[in-house]
Formats: C-alpha cells, sequence, structure tokens
C-alpha cells in the first residue's frame, strides 16, 4: 500500500522525565515514510541529552529560543516536507500502528484533515463541525488526534501566535473560511494518549474565555452573540469562574 510521507511535529520545553516515552511512541510505529521533527526550546533540565540519544532516527532536531508553544509549532510546519501533519506534545503517545491508520484513511477518503479517537480525562470520540458557531468542543484534540495535508494547512496558514488557543483559531478558519474537509476516526480507533498537566491545563479559566471571545470576533462572528456565549460559559460553571477570578 502507498505511503504518504507524514511529518509529526513534536514541541518541548524542559520535560525530561516525559520526552523520551513521546519519541519512541513515534519511533516504534515502523512507519517507512516518516519526517520527525523536534523543536526544543532550549530547554536546561536534560531534555536536549534525551532527545540526542535518537538523533539518528529523528529528521530535524532544532534547539534554541522560542515565543512559545504555537511559535515553535511554526517553526515545525516551515520545516516540514511531509504530504501529511501532525501534532505530538511532550508527554503524549501515540498507541502502536497509528500511522498507518493515518495514512488508510487519507488513502481511501477524499480528506483534508483528520480528528482520532484519543484518551485523555475520557474518551475523546467524533468530530461535529455543526457545533463550531456555539462551542469549541467540536472534536477530539490538538496534540495526539489531529492530522492535516501539509498543503492544505499552509493554505489556511500558521498558528495565530497572540492567541493562548491558536489551534481554535486555525480550526475556527479550517472549517468556516476554507471549508476543509475533514472525519473522525471510529470510536475504538484510539490514536494514543495525553499526558495530564499539559499547557492548556495551566490557562486560567477566564482568560480561556476571554481568549475564545478574540478568537470569535476575529474571525468576525456577531459580538453581541460571542459574548452571549461567554455568560453562559460562566453560568455553566460558575465554580470554576470563581475560582479562577480568586486566582487572577
Amino acid at each position: 500500500m502507498e505511503k504518504n510521507k507524514i511529518t509529526i511535529i513534536t514541541v518541548v520545553k524542559n520535560s525530561s522525565n516525559t520526552i523520551e516515552k513521546t519519541i519512541k511512541s513515534v519511533l516504534d510505529q515502523g512507519y517507512e515514510n516518516l519526517e520527525y521533527i523536534i523543536i526544543d526550546g532550549k530547554s536546561n533540565d536534560g531534555t536536549l541529552g534525551k532527545i540526542e540519544k535518537y538523533k539518528n532516527n529523528i529528521s530535524v532536531i532544532i534547539s534554541e529560543e522560542d515565543g512559545g508553544i504555537w511559535d515553535a509549532m511554526n517553526k515545525g510546519i516551515k520545516l516540514s516536507k511531509g504530504d501529511i501533519i501532525g501534532f505530538l506534545n511532550s508527554g503524549d503517545v501515540y498507541f502502536p500502528s497509528t500511522l498507518n491508520l493515518v495514512n488508510n484513511y487519507f488513502l481511501k477518503n477524499n480528506l483534508d484533515f483528520l480528528f482520532g479517537t484519543v484518551e485523555k480525562y475520557k474518551l475523546m470520540h467524533g468530530y461535529s463541525p455543526w457545533k463550531v458557531s456555539w462551542s469549541f468542543g467540536f472534536y477530539t484534540s490538538h496534540s495526539i488526534g489531529f492530522f492535516i495535508k501539509r498543503k492544505r494547512h499552509l493554505e489556511v496558514g500558521f498558528y495565530d501566535e497572540s492567541f493562548l488557543s491558536a489551534d481554535l483559531d486555525f480550526f475556527y478558519k479550517m472549517i468556516k473560511n476554507f471549508k476543509l474537509k475533514g472525519k473522525s476516526t471510529k470510536k475504538d480507533e484510539i490514536f494514543g494518549k495525553f499526558e495530564s498537566g499539559g499547557f492548556s491545563s495551566k490557562v486560567n479559566y477566564i482568560d480561556h474565555l476571554k481568549d475564545l471571545n478574540q478568537i470569535r470576533i476575529k474571525n468576525n462572528q456577531n459580538v453581541i452573540f460571542v459574548y452571549l456565549l461567554f455568560i453562559l460559559k460562566i453560568i455553566k460553571k460558575p465554580i470554576k469562574f470563581l475560582k479562577a477570578l480568586n486566582m487572577s
């Protein structure tokens, strides 16, 4: 069977305890047409030493100061040469044969992108584009679950580093503005598992809600509607909102 060239991009900074299992989960795929890019944000805790152990099997290793996770991902995209791009953050892992499954989906379907099932705090499954106008809970994940044709990613653009949730801004544009075609895997086709305590879990809830507002407004959604969604989210999770308010 034809093997699309798949580029996996891992961004990392000071994750010496978790980076190795992430790297192994990529290399253990045994995928024949793999490009693996690691963008390290000038780690100083031994992370780079762990990465160097596998340098003969990693296509590109960059270690330099960056502007954060989205800047690092954009660097990886610019360096990539694959037909399909996927993202795997440090600490997250792929399950065996994930890349073969991804390849099969792109070969057998007319797809621009794919969302795979992932294990997070629960099993995340499905893709519901009709929800995107009012909820960002329409997909499984960015790290682990998201794969996209490189040329389509470049058409939509890079991640907007002004947003905390730049992936959600990208997904909104991908679906609403560029009308890209995507689907999800079957529920039992699980791509991998998240490490708890990642980037998104450290974002203050109020800052997160404000960020979602700005994403929608920048993408020309009605401002009144956007702030109505903001109020509804506070009503839905008042305790979480109050805790975030006390921490800010």
